[in-house]
């Protein structure tokens, strides 16, 4: 034992002054933290932070945005008056054509079961642009919303939202939808003529343009004007940081008490595609449940202009499988 203590004891001296020099060459931090000094500069440099917004060249982006809504949303109300819609009662599927399809893909209310087929209905405006809303704030940079403030604030479109707090001037008829709601009450008591092809197929190529600007439009401003969506639920809040207001699965008892948890929002979000079958010359007119491998999809602004003969941007190709093979022709066993 002395000799093995004898031939290790220089290599334990080594050892302890390579960890007493890593320890002499740290440096201690004190997390002693006066928050009461830094609470006034914190609070000052978020009131200050109001002043960088709205950015100058955003402003012109925001009043494209604004624009190319209007127009899309005037095309979608024409379209659909010489394209049916049909929407199924129990999911949120949508179909865009004259025949509505008998794929199997119905999963409930409550998504409890699947593969199941759909009960359709007559569908409308909103089952091709999907609402999303969003409190409505004066500035960017204000105090969060708390629970009990939920119904101090207005609901408006988020993507509306979003251009009023990138600067662009929006009336107050265009942000509350009032002039939506009398453009489609005026519609549903007008008769109007029956366009012609050439007209219909200008319009679809007009709304799909706007479209394609309208997204964007919005995927530019929410690299300078973060917003926030909820991982449970599409809340949206066009806010540095989301609200909260306790309103995530209000309907059913959750471990987490209603608060929603945020993460970055992207264009989807605020633009929901709302992906539909795409029914292509060579597929046939119902698109049966067999042949579901084979047919394509594409948004359901995409799919309601290429309906009327517009033509589809070369990146939704892809997924709507132009050029892709028909599904096998089901023969009787007899013949």
């Amino acid at each position: 034992m002395p000799c093995i203590w004898y031939i290790l004891q220089p290599r334990l001296q080594d050892l302890n002054m390579q960890l007493c020099g890593s320890v002499v060459n740290l440096r201690m931090y004190s997390s002693r933290v006066d928050w009461k000094q830094l609470r006034p500069m914190i609070l000052k440099r978020i009131k200050n932070r109001s002043e960088e917004y709205p950015v100058k060249r955003m402003i012109p982006v925001a009043q494209e945005v604004v624009r190319a809504r209007e127009i899309l949303t005037q095309g979608v109300s024409m379209l659909l008056r010489a394209v049916p819609v049909h929407s199924c009662k129990f999911c949120p599927e949508v179909h865009v054509g004259a025949m509505a399809h008998q794929v199997k893909t119905c999963h409930g209310f409550k998504r409890m079961i699947k593969d199941r087929p759909h009960k359709w209905g007559p569908g409308g405006l909103n089952n091709i642009l999907v609402p999303v809303e969003a409190f409505h704030l004066e500035n960017m940079c204000q105090y969060e919303i708390k629970h009990e403030q939920r119904f101090d604030f207005n609901r408006v479109p988020a993507v509306l939202e979003l251009c009023h707090q990138a600067g662009a001037e929006i009336p107050d008829g265009v942000l509350y939808g009032r002039d939506e709601l009398c453009t489609a009450g005026n519609a549903n008591n007008q008769n109007f003529a029956p366009f012609l092809p050439d007209e219909l197929r200008l319009i679809g190529q007009r709304t799909l343009e706007a479209w394609e600007r309208l997204r964007l439009g919005v995927t530019k401003l929410l690299l300078v004007y973060p917003s926030k969506v909820c991982e449970n639920c599409s809340e949206v809040h066009i806010e540095l940081s989301g609200h909260k207001a306790r309103m995530c699965g209000v309907f059913t008892f959750e471990g987490w008490r209603g608060e929603h948890k945020w993460k970055k929002a992207g264009v989807d979000d605020l633009v929901p595609q709302n992906i539909v079958w795409h029914q292509r010359p060579h597929d046939p007119h119902i698109l049966v449940n067999s042949g579901r491998d084979y047919y394509g999809h594409a948004p359901a602004v995409v799919e309601l202009c290429v309906q009327v003969g517009a033509r589809a941007s070369p990146q939704n190709n892809c997924m709507m499988k132009e050029h892709g093979l028909a599904p096998p022709i089901q023969r009787d066993k007899g013949t």
